[in-house]
C-alpha cells in the first residue's frame, strides 16, 4: 500500500484542500479567510471539545480544526493525532491536503501522524483494493524543521512495515521467509545480517529453538542484524531481541476454540524489533544498534517437543517443559544468552508473550519488566508516552521466581496461574547478565477491531517507540 508522505511547504497555492489547525477557534481571528466563515466559527459556543467545521468551495475543501491543549505535552500530541479521525472529506479523494498549523506545539506534525497511521488497510489478498488517493500532506508552520518531518515519515513507515509483516499470513511469512524480509530491510539500508541456519543453530547448541522447532517442516532461524557507522555515540550496541513466532498452535498444549486464530501474528514483537531497527539505518542515526530475531513455528507434528521434556539451553542451563504452548520465552532465552557475548549497552526485548499481561493492561499499554542494571527506564518511557504506546512497570520480586523452580531441572517454563507476565519475565531474567528490560506487548499487537488510529489486527506496536527511544538515545549522548 503507498503510504502518504509529509511535506513542509511554505506558501499554499490558492484553491488548495485546506486544514487550519487551531488550539483555539478564537485564532481565526487573525487569518486571512472569508468574512462569513470567520463569523460563523467565532459565534461558536466555547468549550474545551475538539471542534471541526466543514466548508465547501466546491473545488476544494475547507476545514478549521480546533484542538485544545491537554494537560501534559504527550497527551496534547495524542489529542491532535486523534483530532485527525474527525477529518472526514467523503466523496471527495485529494491527492493533496495541505494543514496551515497556527498552534504553538507544531501540532500538524502529530495531525499529520494520525492522519496516516488511519488511513493503513491490510488489502493485498483483496480482488478490490482499496486505493489510497492521499499521496501529500503538506505542513505549513516555519517552526517545523525539515529534520521533525524527515524523522516522522520514516518512523510512519517503519509503522506500516511492522503491521505487513504482522498481518502475513503463515504460508507467506514462515520461519525461513522473514529471514529474507529482513535481508530485504539490511539490503535497503546498507546494514549487516547474518542468518543462522539450523545447523548452525545446532552447532551453537540452542535448545530452546531447537525443542520448539520439532514439530515444524520448515527449519528455524536466528537473524542478527547489525548497524555500525563510524561516527556512532556507543562503543557497546544496544540490543533488540524479538519473539519470532510465525505460527502458534500451542504445540501438544494444542490451543483450542479460537485462541490460534490471530496466531500468525505471534511474530509481531519480530516485526517491531526489525522495522525500528530498519528505521534506524534508514535515518542513519550515528548509533551501534543489533537486533537479533530467533524465529520458528510451534506445532504439534511427530517430533514435537513435549511437557515432561527437558531442555538444555544455550548458556548451560537446563528446562523442564511443562506447557509447550509457554514457547515464546524458550526461544527468547536462547537469543538473549547469545546477546551477551556482544557486551551490550543494554537490550530490549519485546514479544507477545503471556495472555496475563493482555488480561492485566488491555491493549491500552504494554508490560514493562526490567532488571536492576537497566539505567535508561526514564528515557524508554518519556519514549513510549511520546508516541502514546504507554508502558506499565510490574516489579521483578525474587518471590515471583520460586513458581518456575522444577524438582527436575534448573527451571520450568511455566509457572502457576497468578501473575504470569511477571513469572515469564523472571524465567528470561535467568538468561540475561546486562541491563536488560522486557516489554510483553501481547494486549496492544494484536487487536480484534480497529482502535483509534490502530488498524484490526497487527497493530505495528513497538515499531515507533523504539525507534522515538533510539533517536532520544542519539541526542542525549551527543
Amino acid at each position: 500500500m503507498q503510504i502518504t508522505e509529509v511535506k513542509k511547504i511554505y506558501s499554499p497555492e490558492k484553491g488548495s484542500h485546506r486544514i487550519y489547525l487551531m488550539e483555539d477557534f478564537s485564532a481565526v481571528k487573525n487569518m486571512e479567510i472569508p468574512d462569513n466563515e470567520k463569523d460563523y466559527i467565532l459565534a461558536l459556543e466555547k468549550n474545551d471539545e475538539v471542534k471541526t467545521v466543514h466548508f465547501n468551495h466546491g473545488d476544494y475543501q475547507v476545514f478549521y480544526v480546533g484542538v485544545p491543549l491537554k494537560k501534559n505535552e504527550n497527551a496534547t500530541r495524542e489529542a491532535f493525532r486523534l483530532a485527525a479521525l474527525k477529518v472526514d472529506f467523503g466523496q471527495y479523494k485529494p491527492q493533496e491536503i495541505v494543514v496551515s498549523d497556527y498552534t504553538t506545539c507544531k501540532g500538524a506534525l502529530y495531525f499529520a501522524e494520525g492522519m496516516i497511521l488511519s488511513a493503513y488497510k491490510f488489502d493485498k489478498y483483496k480482488s478490490k483494493r482499496s486505493e489510497n488517493t492521499l499521496r501529500y500532506v503538506f505542513i505549513e508552520n516555519d517552526d517545523v524543521e525539515d529534520s521533525e518531518v524527515d524523522l516522522l515519515n520514516i518512523s510512519l513507515q517503519a509503522a506500516y512495515r511492522c503491521r505487513d509483516l504482522s498481518n502475513e499470513p503463515q504460508s507467506v511469512i514462515n520461519s525461513v521467509t522473514i529471514a529474507g524480509e529482513f535481508s530485504e530491510m539490511c539490503e535497503e539500508t546498507g546494514a549487516r545480517i547474518e542468518v543462522f541456519n539450523k545447523r548452525k543453530i545446532e552447532s551453537l547448541k540452542m535448545g530452546g529453538i531447537l525443542a520448539v522447532n520439532r514439530g515444524s517442516v520448515t527449519e528455524p532461524t536466528l537473524s542478527l542484524m547489525t548497524w555500525k557507522p563510524e561516527n556512532a555515540v556507543n562503543k557497546k550496541p544496544v540490543v533488540f531481541v524479538g519473539k519470532g513466532v510465525v505460527f502458534d498452535s500451542g504445540g501438544l498444549n494444542i490451543k483450542t476454540g479460537d485462541f490460534m486464530y490471530d496466531m500468525k501474528m505471534d511474530m509481531a514483537g519480530a516485526a517491531a524489533v526489525s522495522s525500528a531497527f530498519w528505521a534506524v539505518a534508514k535515518a542513519k542515526l550515528p548509533v551501534y544498534l543489533v537486533a537479533v530475531v530467533p524465529a520458528t513455528d510451534n506445532r504439534p507434528g511427530g517430533e514435537a517437543y513435549a511437557p515432561g521434556d527437558i531442555i538444555k539451553m544455550y548458556n548451560g542451563k537446563t528446562v523442564e517443559v511443562i506447557n509447550t504452548d509457554a514457547e515464546g520465552r524458550l526461544i527468547l532465552a536462547d537469543a538473549l544468552s547469545y546477546a551477551a557475548k556482544l557486551d551490550p549497552e543494554m537490550v530490549i526485548d519485546l514479544a507477545t508473550l503471556t495472555g496475563s499481561a493482555a488480561r492485566a493492561v488491555g491493549n491500552q499499554a504494554v508490560a514493562a519488566m526490567k532488571n536492576d542494571g537497566f539505567g535508561y527506564w526514564d528515557m524508554l518511557k518519556d519514549a513510549a508516552d511520546a508516541v502514546y504506546e504507554r508502558l506499565v512497570e510490574f516489579p521483578m520480586w525474587e518471590e515471583y521466581a520460586e513458581s518456575i523452580k522444577s524438582d527436575f531441572a534448573d527451571i520450568k517454563n511455566l509457572g502457576g496461574a497468578e501473575a504470569g507476565m511477571i513469572t515469564a519475565a523472571k524465567f528470561l531474567e535467568n538468561f540475561v547478565d546486562y541491563p536488560w528490560v522486557h516489554l510483553d506487548i501481547a494486549g496492544p499487537a494484536i487487536l480484534s477491531s480497529k482502535d483509534r488510529y490502530h488498524p484490526k489486527g497487527g497493530s505495528g506496536v513497538g515499531a515507533r517507540l523504539l525507534f522515538d527511544f533510539i533517536v532520544k538515545f542519539v541526542n542525549k549522548q551527543k
